[in-house]
């Protein structure tokens, strides 16, 4: 009977360990699909340039041009530099081919040297990863130059009077001078004699500025016809009296508006100037 018993117990524990083996082998397959292996994970793809490069700085001889590296995906670990030097010619310098590697220059910085004046430069930016290296190229530069371009100042060159057609923006002209006869204005003055003087460009004299100017509030002196500047850039204007002055018993300024403009210009554009001038009024006494 022991024995039976032995056998049947034996012949149970076979039957579950036949059961079991296929069961451990199917969970062992969906672990091995669910879980990653380690090692296996997605390979890093070759650095690719998402912003391109630029440079900052002044193309003239000895000042120094900087690289921006621009930006670039899949984390790149090493960043290097060359610089070239490219034709003057605008079109022919965004081909890369007809640019040449400086020698020697590989900082994210270059100094510009003589032999690069009439050429433009550009910046060649490599990143590297394990996987390996993608270039990008900046803009060229303008034309390097020795000196820098001085900027536009709508003056004329030399130091003497200017006619005004020689004039432009950013040039503002100036009503800088201003004399009245007589010097204080009574009840019994009946014209005045004004002269406005018009400069511009560090004080130089202009000829044949337009200027117009009016007491205010009106009514109170005549309102001359506009007329230009003399080579010295003075203008002389007489207004008469009219029945608006004194504009108050108790007045003591007048006021007077005085605008310089340029012929065919906009007076509230271009080089055009406007100035509010106050002269003394004594009414009694």
């Amino acid at each position: 009977m022991r024995r039976i018993y032995s056998d049947r117990k034996g012949m149970r524990a076979h039957h579950a360990l036949r059961l079991a083996l296929p069961l451990a082998a199917a969970v062992g397959l969906a672990a091995a699909l669910l879980l990653p292996v380690a090692g296996s994970a997605q390979s890093q793809a070759v650095p690719k340039n998402t912003a391109a490069p630029s440079i900052l700085g002044t193309p003239v001889v000895h000042k120094t041009l900087t690289v921006a590296k621009g930006t670039w995906s899949d984390s790149p670990t090493t960043i290097t530099y060359r610089w070239l030097r490219c034709p003057e010619d605008a079109a022919a310098a965004a081909i890369s081919s007809n640019c040449g590697v400086i020698p020697n220059e590989t900082k994210s910085t270059y100094q510009v040297l003589t032999a690069d004046v009439g050429l433009r430069i550009r910046a060649r930016v490599t990143a590297s990863n394990t996987e390996g290296s993608t270039s990008a190229l900046s803009d060229a530069t303008s034309v390097v130059t020795t000196t820098p371009t001085a900027p536009a100042t709508g003056c004329p060159s030399g130091t003497g009077p200017m006619q005004i057609a020689q004039i432009s923006p950013p040039a503002r002209l100036s009503i800088d001078g201003l004399q009245v006869s007589p010097s204080v204005i009574t009840g019994s003055t009946t014209h005045i004699v004004a002269r406005f003087h018009v400069s511009a460009c560090n004080g130089r004299n202009v000829q044949d500025a337009l200027v117009h100017a009016a007491a205010v509030p009106f009514n109170q002196f005549s309102i001359p016809a506009e007329q230009p500047t003399g080579a010295d850039g003075w203008i002389t204007m007489t207004m008469q009296r009219l029945s608006g002055f004194p504009a108050a018993r108790q007045q003591q300024l007048l006021v007077m508006f005085v605008r310089a403009h340029k012929v065919g210009e906009s007076v509230l554009a271009g080089i055009s100037s406007d100035r509010l001038i106050s002269f003394r009024v004594k009414l009694s006494g």
